[in-house]
């Protein structure tokens, strides 16, 4: 069983990002639409997909327990002019009616829970499905702490696969760094997430656990991670003072950090939370005229193209959760 699970705000917001300037908002709108569903349809065919799942945001636990968390967006918003404002407002109705839509007029499931991000959903459903294939549609690099050899992730926009091997593109060719000139090596999730954790988390206004730090200095810290030697403690245990004059120690920053960043790490409470959507989400929806609703939908935005293959979106918007035990159920 292959799971499609879709960071719907990241793929959609992203859509609208390369949907081009100069041409008016409503072409626009259409152009992101035709961009996210032609990525579901090419994963599904891809990854051959047996059930979508799309996973929806909600206020993050995450701002109770750091202040800090996610503000610097707000402070980017503040910034937009009047028409941006304006403009944005039409982009979240347009995104409120697609989830809208795939709740009500399809047969994938749809996560929500309140306090919970849609890294966190996705988390814990590849958690509670452990046997199955998992396919995560993002941009969003906090993802390749997950990849393992029954997790990987698709970029949609950029046409990228992430798997264990490797990068590749959508016909299987490893991909070059252009920098390098090299082909791209293959991620290594535990590093990445020990290095984000110290790092911080500039998008998401998680502040380093130790700015500045030479990347020797964290390489030789990791290898000893396990062992819990003289080179982790003597990087845990160091403290520096931020431009306040408030002195921090690093151990104690990088446990905040993980706890933020490390998407196994979310209080019991919100596991119990997310779980039961993820158990709710697995039952049957049963709804008819699949490949009917999604032409209105198409009507609605001007999706011509897309109106035009209907049976091929229609195949996943369909598909229905395949009922099986998974850890969710116990």
């Amino acid at each position: 069983m292959t799971h499609i699970l879709v960071d719907t705000a990241n793929t959609f917001f992203r859509a609208r990002h390369v949907s081009g300037r100069g041409t008016d908002l409503d072409t626009k709108i259409s152009l992101a639409f035709h961009i996210l569903f032609n990525s579901l349809k090419k994963a599904n065919t891809m990854f051959s997909g047996s059930h979508v799942v799309f996973c929806l945001e909600g206020r993050s636990w995450r701002k109770d327990v750091y202040e800090p968390y996610k503000k610097n967006r707000a402070v980017v918003l503040d910034k937009r002019t009047t028409n941006e404002k304006e403009e944005d407002v039409i982009w979240w109705e347009a995104f409120d009616d697609f989830c809208t839509y795939v709740k009500e007029n399809t047969n994938c499931s749809v996560l929500r829970e309140s306090t919970s991000e849609a890294d966190d959903l996705i988390a814990l459903w590849t958690q509670a499905h452990p046997d199955d294939k998992h396919i995560i549609i993002s941009s969003d690099s906090d993802f390749y702490q997950l990849i393992n050899p029954n997790v990987s992730l698709y970029n949609g926009v950029a046409n990228q696969i992430v798997t264990v091997n490797g990068f590749y593109d959508e016909k299987d060719k490893p991909i070059v760094d252009k920098k390098t000139g090299l082909t791209k090596m293959p991620p290594n999730p535990e590093w990445m997430l020990f290095e984000k954790c110290m790092r911080g988390d500039s998008a998401d206004n998680v502040f380093s656990a130790y700015p500045k730090v030479r990347k020797t200095k964290l390489e030789e810290a990791f290898k000893d991670k396990n062992n819990q030697g003289f080179m982790w403690n003597n990087l845990m245990l160091q403290r520096w003072t931020d431009h306040n004059g408030v002195e921090h120690r690093v151990k104690e920053c990088y446990e905040r950090n993980k706890k933020l960043i490390d998407l196994t790490q979310q209080p019991e409470e919100i596991k119990t939370k997310i779980y039961k959507e993820i158990y709710e989400a697995q039952n049957p929806k049963h709804v008819e005229q699949v490949g009917v609703r999604f032409m209105k939908f198409c009507a609605k935005y001007g999706l011509t193209k897309l109106s035009e293959q209907p049976t091929d979106h229609a195949q996943y918007l369909n598909a229905g959760y395949p009922r099986a035990t998974s850890q969710a159920n116990n």
